[in-house]
This record gives structure tokens, C-alpha cells and sequence, in this order.
């Protein structure tokens, strides 16, 4: 995230080193959603989840004479083939500076993505 309050020259003069740290759990997951706002505080609020089909608690087939596996003609939950998940994996929290800040990353992160596409 870029710094607007220092000239180029203070800039070359001065340095910084961030080092990062994980958590002995950190594990990126993958995400295809988001549902969120923002809170009474004022801050943006992100879960973020991944949809995917709802799988079935149970199901009860039909067992064919040989013993074979035949067609499922009961699943529960009843509605099942209506129905989909989306699992939340992760949230996050900020303020507007932070928000604004990863909107600039997503951005110019989205344009190098497209630009690597389109070669």
C-alpha cells in the first residue's frame, strides 16, 4: 500500500523492511463470494465463502437383484436438488484508509491479471 505524504526524494532516503509472520494454521482457501456491508461502526465488513452444490445428509437406492447400487429414491434433506451452500470460510474487518488502500492493490492487481491474459 503506497504512502502519498512523502516526496520521491524522501523516499529513496528512507527505508523500511516489513517481515511477515503466519500463523502455524495459515492455509489459503479458496473463495468464489462475498456477502457483507457495512457495520454500526462504519467499517466494511467482508465474509467471504465458497458456493457449491449442497451435498446430501442421506440417501436410499434402489439394490438391484445382483446386489448393484441402482437409483436413489430418497435423499434428505427433501429438498436438496433446490438447494445450495455457501460455506464461510473466512471474514474480514477494515476501515475506509484500508479499504480504499486494497481497492488500489485489487485494481492494479486485476489489471496485470488481464494483461497477462490477454498476451
Amino acid at each position: 500500500m503506497e504512502r502519498k505524504d512523502m516526496s520521491a526524494t524522501e523516499i529513496s532516503k528512507k527505508q523500511i523492511t516489513f517481515k511477515y509472520k503466519f500463523e502455524s494454521n495459515y492455509n489459503p482457501v479458496y473463495i468464489n463470494g462475498a456477502f457483507g456491508g457495512i457495520n454500526p461502526q462504519g467499517e466494511i465488513v467482508a465474509n467471504f465463502y465458497l458456493e457449491r452444490i449442497a451435498l446430501p445428509n442421506a440417501t436410499t437406492h434402489i439394490v438391484g437383484a445382483n446386489g448393484s447400487i441402482g437409483e436413489a429414491i430418497k435423499k434428505d434433506p427433501k429438498d436438496l436438488d433446490e438447494s445450495c451452500v455457501r460455506f464461510v470460510q473466512s471474514g474480514i474487518v477494515m476501515n475506509l484508509e484500508t479499504a480504499k488502500q486494497l481497492n488500489v492493490w485489487l485494481e492494479r492487481n486485476i489489471k496485470n491479471l488481464e494483461e497477462l491474459k490477454n498476451k
